[in-house]
């Protein structure tokens, strides 16, 4: 079972197979509780991020026989002893079990049937009340929780999934996501040794190291006996930097998931472009309209090579690529021996699925430059420029009275709005009031209250005291004239503009922090720092490990934990900086966040009403 389809989450310093393994032996052990066959009923929410842990075929082995979507219809006939409900603590949930219940009881049949709950991550009071008003509590055998905390998408990235954290800690003042990021940092040290050090920027960077601290307490101070194997911990919130998720991602799989939604690394995309000449000619009446599917991480050593990349430097690494595969293929014609052509045999393989990768990612970069040459997006590009370089910020803007005036999707206009308020430093009341009478007479009196939440939330302000342009001088957050093709500043991934978050990740790994610590307090929240005890034994095994690397450099591992939501293109900029060495050694990154965002996930937690998301919202473009 160890590591079984999981050979790229082992390919770092830090090896996050260890930790798949680790929630699958929990879960595992959850399931096997109820003897017999097995029918699992999963809240669709968690079905993506369950799907990276545990495999069908891995779940038939422990007499999962049949697996349902939870839904009010009920649930299909089968014969299994044993139906186990894995849902999220959330009210409305609730009351489709206790349908689903009520009907299988109804039903009857020749085999009795044992209902029980897992509740992920956490159980719920106000669930199980709700499920006894139902009248059902009692037909459940157990009620259990599941602590399903970081998940390992690849070999340095780690999510939580959760897809409301930015709005229950700053619109809801509900900090339960914090305390299970706690949680899931103490799993990480259990598994891969305590963390030395800790820096931290936000309240609510604070909130989670508190917790780990009473966490530690509570388990009487006892220290994994493991060898560290993470150096340092940088906990930042997503509100100390707004403006970088409201950009658009200019990086390969930044803007594949800016234009179709990565969800859980899968990805679906228009059909048509991945059809044969073969296939289009057979069946021209019979061409299926199902989107196609496609796994995203490093897997593929294709996809490995691009999706950091900005986009405009992919379409030549494609191309290379090409007539390197075409000159391998071409090889056979030249194999004149049995050896030879054996040796060619045994390739074949390989290149067979690298020319298969790329054909998929021809395709893919085909789709996304379709969106990346649109009038639309380079206007709206355009405009996020000039509000990052602090062009005309103060001012009512055309470009985005132009987008409301055409009814343009909202989320698109809120992220510019929004992105003009924070590069502002807030917006002239008059600014402000026209904008939000334009959005309220154009898109609906309802959104009264997402304006009024973005204000809450610190996306929308009045203009108050000038920050932006003191730190994007201090941290050179614009870079002019940046190389796309050949990148030698994280700036790259935004074309010319340097992500903050990232700016102080590089800033802690070298000079420190006291280099900049004015510039800390203009950010909001406080500054963190922790150093935890490593027992002795363990310190002098790591020092002797450390120094037979000494002639290589010193190499540190950096866990950077993002409090609210990481982009794909700050994942990137991650990447970059632990590539490079400045001669004195380098630092390697492993990235952790409560959940992957875009500016168009983020703004539309802050929704109205989240169910409008997708009918009235639609895409950025």
């Amino acid at each position: 079972m160890a590591g079984l389809g999981a050979a790229h989450l082992n390919s770092s310093k830090l090896n996050l197979g260890v930790l798949r393994d680790f929630y699958r032996r929990e879960f595992l052990e959850c399931i096997d509780k109820c003897s017999g066959t097995k029918a699992i009923v999963w809240d669709d929410g968690l079905t993506g991020p369950f799907g990276l842990i545990a495999e069908a075929s891995m779940l038939k082995e422990h007499e999962v026989e049949k697996m349902f979507k939870l839904e009010s219809a009920g649930l299909p006939p089968s014969n299994v002893q044993n139906i186990i409900f894995v849902t999220r603590p959330r009210l409305g949930l609730m009351s489709t079990i206790a349908q689903c219940l009520l009907s299988e009881e109804m039903k009857g049949g020749y085999v009795r049937k044992e209902f029980y709950l897992i509740f992920v991550p956490r159980k719920s009071l106000l669930c199980e009340k709700k499920l006894k008003e139902l009248g059902v509590y009692g037909s459940l055998a157990s009620i259990e929780e599941f602590n399903l905390g970081l998940i390992p998408f690849d070999s340095d990235l780690l999510s939580m999934e959760m897809d409301n954290s930015y709005r229950e800690c700053y619109l809801e003042n509900d900090y339960s996501s914090m305390f299970f990021a706690a949680q899931s940092l103490m799993t990480l040290q259990a598994l891969y040794g305590t963390i030395h050090y800790i820096h931290g920027k936000g309240d609510c960077a604070k909130q989670v190291v508190d917790m780990m601290r009473r966490m530690k307490m509570e388990i009487g101070n006892a220290e994994p006996q493991i060898t560290p194997q993470i150096d340092n911990l940088l906990i930042l919130d997503r509100n100390v930097d707004l403006i970088t998720p409201l950009l658009s991602q200019l990086t390969y799989e930044g803007l594949i998931d800016e234009v179709f939604n990565i969800k859980n690394t899968n990805v679906k995309l228009p059909p048509e472009k991945f059809r044969s000449e073969e296939e289009k000619k057979n069946n021209k009446n019979e061409l299926s309209s199902e989107p196609k599917k496609l796994i995203l991480n490093s897997s593929d050593e294709l996809f490995a090579e691009l999706r950091d990349k900005n986009f405009n430097a992919v379409g030549a690494i494609v191309s290379r690529k090409a007539k390197t595969i075409t000159a391998e293929f071409d090889e056979r014609h030249a194999a004149k021996t049995v050896g030879e052509m054996k040796q060619f045999v045994s390739k074949l393989p390989h290149l067979q699925a690298v020319r298969a990768s790329l054909g998929i990612h021809t395709s893919i970069a085909e789709l996304v430059k379709e969106v990346t040459d649109s009038d639309d997006f380079l206007d709206s590009l355009r405009c996020q420029q000039e509000f990052t370089h602090g062009i005309e910020t103060d001012k009512y803007n055309p470009y985005i009275e132009t987008c409301i005036a055409k009814t343009e999707p909202l989320t698109k206009v809120l992220r510019l709005i929004c992105l003009q308020s924070l590069c502002n430093d807030g917006l002239r009341q008059k600014v402000l009031e026209q904008y939000k009478r334009e959005i309220i007479q154009t898109y609906g009196f309802e959104h009264l209250v997402t304006l009024s939440n973005l204000e809450k939330a610190g996306f929308l302000r009045i203009a108050g005291h000038k920050t932006y342009s003191i730190i994007r001088k201090s941290v050179r957050l614009i870079v002019e004239d940046v190389n796309e093709q050949m990148p030698n500043d994280i700036a790259y991934v935004y074309s010319g503009y340097a992500p903050l978050s990232v700016r102080l990740a590089q800033y802690l790994a070298r000079p420190g922090w006291r280099s900049i610590e004015e510039l800390l307090g203009l950010l909001p929240g406080p500054k963190v720092e922790e150093v935890q005890q490593i027992p002795m034994g363990l310190r002098k095994r790591r020092n002797s490990v450390t120094s037979s690397q000494s002639s290589m450099g010193e190499q540190k591992l950096t866990l950077v934990f993002f409090l609210g939501g990481v982009t794909q293109a700050e994942v990137a900029a991650l990447r970059f900086l632990g590539q490079q060495d400045d001669g004195s050694g380098h630092h390697e990154y492993v990235i952790a966040s409560t959940r992957i965002v875009t500016g168009d996930s983020l703004i539309s937690e802050l929704w109205t009403d989240k169910d409008h998301y997708g009918r009235d919202g639609g895409p950025l473009y």
